[in-house]
């Protein structure tokens, strides 16, 4: 009995043994290297870099079929950096991966298939094949140190520290990057990042023979308007160019994972991880912004980035097409002025710190003999421009362009002269709108802030009967003070013909002081009509002072009125009309939604703070909106937002700060507390709002009606952003856009706006500083937001009209204080 006992003990043991063997296949085989006669075996078998820190084997893209051979980091999950066999893969992990005597290396399917090889490497003695600590896989005689053959040269999508990228002119290799197909699929995919050698060095993005994204040219001491050479305490860049070589190349810190990615989305993004948080961290994305989108402003344009891009015309131009310019639409470019520019007195204007234009072969033309660099290009009049560049050896060389000149930009750092040759009628006349142009690139607006600032101080004593003007003036009021300015004003007849008699079938939408109407003028001009309540209790003259003062605010992320009709006691608004409705009926239509990438809606957030900031600080009054809102939220043709619906809005005197009222307007879920439970509304105010409708945009859901259980949206921002998992509530549409580093800073600032005392949220100035430029995002403090609400009736996201109360967590009744 104890014999048999002691049997079945040995065979339990075994079976243990072997099952706890079973789940480990791939530990089996753990080193660098593998010699002439051996192999790795795809399904048990991996090679490990020395330093543990790379490892070569068999992968399964998430939701893939099939299988690659591949380097990815040991100790980083899902992070490959090379793949050998991308657009012939495996279909199951048989493969094998074999050297021979000769060194050829090889990738077998489970039939003895060659799926990938290298080229031969000629005549090997004892071959060696290694994954090295920087994540090479190389070929070697054993015992030396010269690689016959690496993958390095043969990038995937991936730059890692110590590979280069570029020409060598002795071998014919060129090196770049191609981008996979999708997320989960490895494939060569439509975008290609290279250093393009034909005329002056230039790193340029392509999808197939389309160009979508350039570099400024190298011009000896580093690449116009910056380029990927940004040397931080973490990346050290480097570019060698001479007679063999053009390549760029790049160091990472001790210890620090650093990688250069071309996404499938065709953009160049640089990470290095973040051990502490466990994730990677974007330092920066290439096209970063509009300007940088290859051609945005066309020939002949110059692209300014401040939160959106908008195109200017080099001197001497002027738009091609200049009904589609008022659009924003800018791709046509610009023509000259005046074309006498061959033998007639012609010269040169300078523009300044601007990325050059693209420097391809047949646009560029480089003589490093020329001493007199604008007499070389007024001798030949098919030379459109000049610049000068600095020679590695000292001193200058010479750059011409021909044919046009296209692809530039303002830029802050690393910007170059550029000498625009003009006709003689434009040498004496100053290009106003470029000259501004270039203060806004280099002084960041300081000059133009400072002009409005002065214009304020010098109007901010107004008193009215000795008194300064009240914090309770309507703008019709305030407008009696002003001069009047000239504002059409419509038939009532004119108006009913363009709404089909205000058809149901015309109407696009309403608010609270009424509804609005698509309407078309017998010109084919198409209005929005906004019909006012007959009961909003406005009186026909302070109704008209308000549509007078309204039209002074311009702006191009606000609604342009055109004019307005009064009948008895018909009063309507007539604006542009808008094709895409609000921003709502966008963000929260489960089928719209994945219309708006993220790249479109950090435009769109951006737009709306360079709007607010407007009425704010940089318009000729100090407005308080008091209902921003998804909603009032417009956007155009091309999904540029527009803010409206300035019916509850307020002027500020310019020293003022706040203002109480004993009318709550506004729309619940968008009040600051303050506002809804005291009547004191400001800036701050304004702030709050903006900042739960980042949020909305983020997410895609209503801060109301929030789908929670115990907290508005918010409050579920918060409390996720505590456990550092704010990013389960992004929308999921936007996976495929969106940079995680983008959202996380976006959502933080959102969460900075609706802090619960005013003071600790940042001005809007605070905002489009934030959202512009890479600086430090302060912490957040606990939010201001309430346990979900119960509602008494109706759609609790429309506008109040009265005053509210909060005894039982309802809206309803508040007296202001």
């Amino acid at each position: 009995m104890g014999e048999e006992l002691i049997c079945r003990w040995k065979l339990s043991a075994f079976l243990f043994l072997w099952a706890t063997i079973a789940l480990f296949p791939r530990k089996s085989l753990a080193i660098d290297s593998i010699k002439a006669g051996e192999s790795v075996n795809g399904s048990t078998q991996i090679l490990v870099s020395a330093a543990q820190n790379f490892v070569l084997g068999i992968f399964n893209p998430q939701g893939s079929k099939f299988q690659y051979l591949g380097i990815w980091y040991k100790n980083i999950p899902q992070t490959v950096v090379w793949v050998a066999n991308r657009d012939n893969p495996l279909v199951n992990s048989s493969g094998r991966l074999t050297v021979n005597g000769e060194g050829k290396i090889t990738l077998l399917n489970e039939t003895g298939g060659v799926l990938w090889s290298i080229p031969s490497p000629g005549k090997v003695e004892q071959p060696v094949v290694q994954l090295l600590n920087t994540g090479n896989l190389v070929l070697r005689e054993s015992g030396s140190e010269n690689y016959l053959w690496q993958s390095f040269d043969y990038p995937s999508d991936t730059l890692l520290p110590g590979m280069k990228l570029g020409w060598d002119s002795k071998t014919g290799m060129n090196r770049k990057l191609t981008s996979w197909k999708s997320t989960n699929d490895p494939s060569s995919g439509d975008f290609t990042y290279s250093v393009e050698m034909d005329g002056l060095p230039q790193f340029v993005v392509r999808r197939g023979p389309i160009t979508t994204f350039r570099s400024g040219p190298w011009y000896g001491n580093g690449f116009s308007g910056s380029g990927p050479l940004r040397k931080t305490a973490i990346y050290f860049p480097k570019f060698t160019y001479n007679a063999h070589e053009a390549f760029y190349s790049y160091d990472a810190g001790n210890d620090i994972s650093v990688r250069l990615v071309l996404n499938a989305a065709g953009l160049f993004q640089q990470f290095y991880w973040v051990d502490d948080g466990k994730y990677w961290y974007t330092l920066y994305t290439l096209p970063g912004d509009r300007c940088d989108v290859y051609g945005f402003c066309g020939d002949f344009g110059v692209c300014t980035f401040s939160l959106t891009a908008e195109c200017d015309c080099m001197a001497g131009f002027e738009p091609k097409s200049p009904d589609d310019w008022e659009k924003f639409r800018w791709s046509d470019g610009c023509v000259r002025r005046d074309n006498r520019t061959c033998g007639n007195g012609e010269g040169f204007k300078r523009i300044s710190n601007v990325k050059l234009p693209d420097s391809s072969g047949y646009l560029v033309n480089v003589n490093t003999s020329i001493d007199d660099c604008e007499a070389t290009c007024l001798d030949n009049c098919s030379c459109l421009a000049y610049g000068l560049m600095e020679l590695p050896t000292g001193g200058y060389g010479c750059v011409t362009w021909f044919h046009k000149l296209r692809d530039v930009k303002f830029v802050l750092q690393n910007g170059q002269d550029l000498y625009v040759r003009v006709a003689a009628s434009e040498l004496d006349s100053t290009n106003k709108k470029l000259t501004v142009a270039i203060s806004v690139s280099v002084a960041s607006f300081l000059g133009l802030l400072v002009l409005v600032i002065c214009f304020i101080l010098g109007r901010r004593r107004k008193v009215r009967g000795g008194n300064m003007i009240s914090p309770e003036i309507t703008l019709g009021e305030i407008h009696s003070q002003e001069k009047e300015v000239e504002m059409p004003i419509y038939d009532f007849r004119t108006i009913e013909i363009a709404t089909n008699s205000f058809s149901f079938w015309n109407k696009i939408g309403e608010g609270g002081f009424g509804p609005v109407y698509k309407g078309k003028l017998t010109n084919g001009e198409e209005i929005a009509v906004k019909r006012l309540a007959k009961n909003s209790g406005q009186g026909v003259g302070e109704f008209k002072n308000e549509v007078t003062l309204i039209a002074k605010l311009q702006h191009r992320n606000l609604v342009r009125i055109l004019g307005y009709c009064v009948k008895n006691k018909e009063k309507m608004l007539v604006y542009e009309y808008l094709p895409n409705k609000s921003l709502d009926s966008f963000i929260f239509d489960e089928s719209k939604r994945a219309l708006l990438n993220w790249r479109r809606r950090f435009e769109i957030i951006c737009g709306v703070a360079r709007g607010m900031l407007y009425l704010h600080q940089d318009s000729r009054l100090k407005i308080i909106h008091r209902d921003l809102k998804a909603s009032n939220i417009l956007l155009d043709a091309n999904l540029n937002p527009k803010i409206a619906d300035f019916g509850m809005a307020r002027i500020f005197g310019q020293d003022q700060i706040q203002a109480n009222t004993n009318r709550i307007v506004g729309t619940y879920g968008y009040m600051s507390p303050e506002y809804a439970m005291e009547g004191l509304f400001s800036m701050k105010s304004d702030v709050y709002s903006f900042g739960v409708l980042v949020l909305e945009i983020i997410t895609g859901k209503k801060n109301t009606n929030y789908d929670s259980s115990y907290l508005n949206l918010v409050g579920h921002v918060w409390e996720l952003w505590k456990l550092e998992k704010a990013m389960e509530l992004v929308d999921p549409s936007l996976e495929e856009s969106s940079s995680g580093y983008e959202v996380m800073r976006c959502l933080q600032i959102g969460l900075l706006c609706v802090q619960e005392d005013p003071t600790d949220r940042p001005t809007m100035s605070n905002v489009v500083f934030m959202l512009g430029n890479e600086v430090g995002v302060p912490s957040p403090k606990k939010p201001a937001f309430i346990l979900k609400r119960k509602y008494n009736s109706g759609d609790p996201s429309t506008s109040t009209e009265g005053a509210n109360s909060v005894n039982d967590l309802t809206i309803s009744i508040i007296n202001a204080r």
